[in-house]
């Protein structure tokens, strides 16, 4: 965490400019404008002069030192390269000149980073039907290429994978409740014991991962994929109910549309769709020991100044026992 803090404008400049041309003849105008990101640390700069493919703007992601590994990264800009190749459209880190190609940097003080091309367009609040169906045939495409290869050294989403660690993380930090701690545990002991009879024989690949509105780029042909970030190896639901997150007859009738596009291209085992509960259930899982995991970062404790107050707590319970309701139905009960 300490390399963050030295993440000073001439620092990243300094790294921007290194990373694009080792010789010095690229160089930042001095306008650096940070994007809002609580993992890692993201940046728009200007160039004094354009690169060709590039434009006039960067966009430089510094990876929060300690998540992940150089081997981790580097799959995901592999995954990034696929999909490029598959003409899905996703942004594509930079690869410098030269026989390597290279798209991770170092800092002198170690923090990893990636230069992106500043791509424009919009986020939608709402998709109509026919974006919906778009979404839906482009997640297919994705997962067509993310099945083709596997990612060690990237999380894998199961009961167990993803809500041990998170639930040990809040364990360890004992930012939660005292009066509320064992209520929570016995919840989400509950809600992994009963998701993993729902993940047997359910095929898993590389997915996006965090496949929410905020990351669909709309341009003109459709939507760009943002960030992949937290790309992992899971079932093709986690995209699908990320694009759309209620559970209301409107949120089933949109994901019904996202998955008449999906079909057109792969097919989709209806029973994933059960999935959908429990997966909601082990985000906020996940979620809650992300923060607990960060909570010595100051940015996360002035942005969650209630995580450790009974009130926070009492409403995690309470939602984490409802999910454990809905993920009991699902064992006899479709959700769509």
């Amino acid at each position: 965490m300490q390399d963050f803090f030295t993440l000073t404008p001439d620092a990243v400049l300094g790294a921007v400019e290194q990373a694009l041309d080792p010789t010095g003849s690229v160089r930042a105008t001095g306008r650096c404008f940070v994007h809002a990101s609580m993992e890692n640390r993201v940046y728009e700069i200007e160039l004094e002069e354009p690169l060709s493919g590039v434009g006039s703007k960067v966009i430089a992601k510094f990876y929060r030192p300690g998540r992940w590994s150089e081997a981790a990264l580097l799959q995901e800009h592999q995954f990034l390269q696929e999909l490029q190749e598959a003409e899905v459209p996703v942004v594509q880190p930079i690869a410098m000149a030269g026989a390597s190609g290279q798209t991770l940097h170092k800092t002198p003080f170690g923090v990893f980073f990636s230069l992106f091309p500043k791509v424009s367009g919009r986020v939608e609040e709402e998709l109509q039907d026919d974006q919906l169906l778009q979404v839906g045939r482009l997640l297919a495409r994705l997962h067509n290429v993310g099945a083709q290869h596997a990612a060690e050294h990237r999380p894998m989403l199961t009961p167990n994978q993803y809500g041990q660690p998170a639930l040990q993380a809040l364990k360890d930090s004992q930012l939660v409740d005292v009066q509320l701690w064992n209520r929570y545990q016995r919840a989400a002991e509950a809600l992994i014991r009963l998701a993993i009879p729902l993940w047997e024989s359910i095929p898993l690949h590389r997915v996006h991962g965090d496949c929410h509105g905020g990351n669909l780029l709309w341009q003109k042909s459709g939507p760009v994929f943002l960030d992949f970030d937290d790309m992992m190896t899971a079932p093709a639901a986690q995209d699908l109910w990320m694009v759309v997150r209620g559970r209301d007859d409107e949120a089933r009738q949109q994901r019904a549309i996202i998955l008449d596009g999906y079909q057109q291209i792969r097919s989709f085992e209806l029973r994933q769709l059960r999935l959908i509960e429990a997966l909601r259930g082990l985000r906020m899982l996940h979620y809650a020991g992300w923060v607990a995991r960060r909570y010595a970062d100051p940015i996360f404790e002035r942005t969650f100044p209630d995580f450790t107050s009974y009130s926070h707590w009492m409403d995690e319970v309470t939602s984490l026992e409802e999910q454990v309701e809905l993920v009991h139905e699902a064992h006899t009960t479709f959700l769509q």
